[in-house]
């Protein structure tokens, strides 16, 4: 009797056990790494781990040494990798390729489980990045990639790409692949000319032998190199019992391959090499295409004019504004109250109290004196600082950021989409079973030839790609129009959100109106030039679209000292300027005599005080944007529901009654409580609610609202709390926007029965082994680029239009 032996493979990693076997209950091991591993997911509770894949974890054998990490106790070292820290909360984004699974992505973010002191960890599974917040007095940095190195997850750290990390290789392997499968696939043809016209009879039997050897020579690096991601792609997918689009591909190519040395070798036929070279060369095209549209369509947003926010430089003396993109090393930019800062700078005048709750969640504002630190994403809250900018804008890294929340969540996806989903993953199965039937019929009626083209043609003909990009190609053609046209959002599913809306609430101050053209008058006692430089030193430090007007208003370059500023949203700011306590805001705020109240000419006013003795107010005629009365009647047309809230009081209700008419809510003084209770009433009425404002006193409203867009000026006042920005210039098409975000579904359907139309045909002629694979390899990118050709072409028309 033959005793047969099984190679045992490890319960974590699933490689064979080979130089020794670990046994830990009734669980085998191939090494003390993985067995440490899962003890310390066992430990944790975290051994659903292996529910979602069998064998899902990768092996640190070999990969840990003693002081392999000790170069991250370094400060300088630390300084350069680390995103952001506040001395407690410490952010820093990894690369890890080994993540390959769904398994690694739920590990990866339960990393919490492991060693608590790691506050929160996300993954972005494209770009291989995981980001991980982990408090510094628990856990250094050290500790954290040790503990990532132990369970299988070693990060990628280059110390030669701290200074540049921009200057990154690109990789031209696919594009070595293409070019030795285009040129191996042209020579096989040339010397298979023979074959194609029928004049092997006349050819010497040596000759034609020779030209066999020839094209099989030419075809194994196509084989075995070219065709090598397909391979390894399917080889992966059955390790974890799926079935993905490259499995039906796989068995295509070996199909053809295998079949063709049999005829070669037994020198009973030429074999399918032109076909198989052909098959993999067009492949690759095809992927490179579908690669290079995504890349094109910057789905990450990565690009330079992401953020329209400006913030407010110093040079030579005066005070410009510059694109948060356009800034340089050594720039000195002004951050007044409730401003984001855009990048790492360095505190150079003013006390600062930074509010770092965008990057941590904290909002319990941090003390920063001179000469410090402070890091991008926080938020000044009090009187004017000047930083000086040590580090560029990273786009990616604001963008991240402002899309934290998407991660902590989980998003639906769209009707589309869900199905997409729903069809690719089965849609495998399906193909590899009418590829067998297919050959299984033509086989039984005595053709072979017709049986294996019909086999392979069905296998590469069906492929999900098509469908899988009809959605995020027709989402992310949209994304791009509206960045063209100054409209950014924070995600894809915003767009689909935005499909919904039924009504939409407005702010009035500096949304429906002009932040930078009113006319502003000063009614009461009236004041010294020493005062008025005092009342233009106070607003200069707010953002405050009228606290702006008013400092226009008011002529003058010098500014003094302003201590202990203060703003409260919604009622007014204060803050002490030469000895003297001034205070601008409503007449509660500045306990105002009801004399400057009970004028019959209601307008929006700001009250002044100064030393607690009321001093009069200023007055605003406010600009309407351009464009509004029109937007309003094609919104009215359209069945919106409309709503205006403004804490102001109601001194221009008469007018927007006009504009708005009388189905329209008009509310005024509106605090910022009453706006979110506003926006929440509305929701629980179950209507689907776009909340548009400047992010200053309506932050709640818009972090309630289902979409929340910010109006950006020329002023840094983009909110965290918003889900898109527009810019101020663009107002005038909002209506274009919700437009074009109710005809993406009408686009991604289109699409999908384009994509299901060409599948179909394909398998129809395929089944009858009338297709060949070559041109089943052709035709599979031809459908992706009709996808791509329609959703671009129907999301420009409609913009258009």
């Amino acid at each position: 009797m033959v005793t047969i032996e099984t190679a045992l493979t490890c319960y974590h990693c699933g490689e064979d056990c080979k130089d020794e076997v670990i046994r830990r209950d009734d669980k085998v091991f191939c090494c003390e790494g993985c067995k440490l591993v899962f003890e310390i997911l066992q430990e944790n509770n975290l051994c659903s781990y292996y529910q979602y894949n069998a064998s899902p974890g990768q092996s640190p054998k070999g990969r840990f040494l003693e002081e392999k990490y000790a170069f991250l106790d370094d400060d300088q070292v630390r300084k350069k990798l680390v995103n952001f820290t506040d001395g407690k909360y410490t952010t820093i984004n990894f690369y890890i390729p080994h993540m390959h699974c769904s398994s690694c992505i739920w590990l990866l973010e339960h990393l919490s489980r492991i060693n608590s002191a790691v506050v929160r960890s996300q993954v972005n599974f494209l770009k291989r990045e995981t980001i991980v917040v982990f408090e510094e007095q628990k856990i250094s940095l050290r500790q954290v990639v040790e503990m990532l190195t132990m369970i299988g997850y070693e990060p990628v750290i280059n110390l030669n790409d701290l200074e540049n990390r921009q200057a990154a290789p690109k990789n031209r392997t696919r594009i070595y692949k293409i070019g030795i499968a285009g040129f191996a696939f042209g020579n096989i043809m040339l010397f298979s000319f023979p074959e194609y016209f029928s004049l092997s009879d006349y050819i010497d039997p040596g000759f034609k032998g020779v030209f066999s050897y020839i094209n099989l020579a030419l075809s194994l690096p196509v084989f075995f190199y070219c065709s090598s991601q397909f391979f390894v792609s399917a080889f992966a997918s059955l390790k974890q019992k799926f079935l993905n689009i490259d499995v039906p591909i796989a068995l295509g190519i070996l199909v053809m391959f295998v079949r063709s040395l049999l005829e070669i070798a037994t020198a009973t036929g030429a074999g399918y090499l032109d076909t198989m070279s052909g098959l993999v060369f067009f492949m690759l095209l095809g992927r490179m295409f579908q690669d290079k549209t995504y890349e094109t369509l910057s789905f990450e947003r990565d690009y330079k004019s992401f953020f329209p926010i400006a913030v407010m430089c110093r040079k030579e003396g005066r005070e410009t504004s510059v694109p948060v993109s356009q800034l340089k090393i050594g720039d000195r930019i002004l951050i007044r109250n409730e401003e984001l800062v855009p990048a790492d700078a360095v505190l150079i005048k003013g006390s600062a109290q930074i509010d770092y709750s965008f990057v941590t969640g904290e909002s319990i504002p941090v003390e920063r004196k001179s000469g410090e630190l402070i890091y991008a994403g926080g938020k000044q809250k009090g009187a004017l600082v000047e930083l000086e900018v040590v580090k560029e804008v990273s786009q990616s890294y604001l963008t991240q950021l402002w899309n934290k929340d998407a991660y902590l969540q989980k998003h639906d996806d769209g009707k589309f989409q869900q199905l997409v989903n729903q069809i690719s993953h089965y849609f495998t199965f399906v193909i590899v079973g009418l590829s067998l039937l297919a050959l299984g019929f033509w086989f039984l009626q005595g053709d072979h030839l017709r049986g294996w083209n019909a086999f392979t043609a069905v296998l590469i003909i069906a492929c999900p790609c098509a469908l899988a990009i009809s959605s995020p190609f027709t989402l992310g053609n949209i994304l791009r129009i509206f960045g063209r046209n100054e409209f950014y959002l924070k995600n894809f599913a915003v767009i689909e959100k935005l499909a919904k809306i039924s009504t939409i609430v407005f702010d009035k101050t500096g949304t429906l109106t002009h932040n930078n053209s009113a006319s502003v008058n000063f009614h009461g006692d009236p004041l010294t030039e020493e005062e008025t430089l005092k009342v233009r030193s106070l607003v200069h430090q707010s953002s405050h679209p009228l606290s702006q007007l008013i400092f226009k208003s008011i002529k003058g370059s010098s500014l003094k000292l302003v201590n202990d500023y203060m703003e409260i949203p919604g009622e007014g700011l204060s803050g002490n300027v030469s000895d003297s306590k001034v205070r601008l805001g409503s007449a509660a705020f500045t306990a105002t005599a009801i004399e400057y109240t009970s004028d019959k000419d209601l307008t929006t006013r700001v009250f002044l005080s100064i030393n607690n003795l009321p001093r009069g107010y200023f007055s605003f005629k406010n600009n309407y944007r351009e464009g509004l009365v029109e937007l309003v009647e094609y919104l009215k047309r359209k069945k919106f529901e409309l709503v205006v809230l403004s804490g102001d009081n109601e001194g221009e209700k008469k007018y927007l009654s006009k504009v708005f008419g009388t189905q329209a809510s008009i509310l005024f003084r509106q605090t910022p409580a009453n706006k979110l209770k506003a926006i929440q009433e509305l929701q629980q009425d179950g209507k689907h609610v776009l909340m548009i404002g400047d992010g200053l006193n309506d932050a709640g409203a818009l972090k309630q609202s289902d979409v929340g867009i910010s109006i950006s000026d020329d002023i840094n006042n983009f909110s965290p709390a918003c889900d898109a920005i527009l810019n101020a210039g663009k107002f005038r098409w909002l209506g274009s926007i919700l437009a074009i975000s109710r005809a993406s579904h009408r686009i991604i359907l289109g699409s999908f029965v384009i994509a299901l139309g060409y599948n179909f045909i394909g398998l129809y002629f395929a089944m009858q082994g009338t297709l060949s694979p070559v041109i089943a390899a052709i035709l599979m990118p031809i459908s992706s680029i009709s996808i791509i050709a329609f959703t671009t072409g129907m999301s420009n028309f409609i913009a258009r239009r």
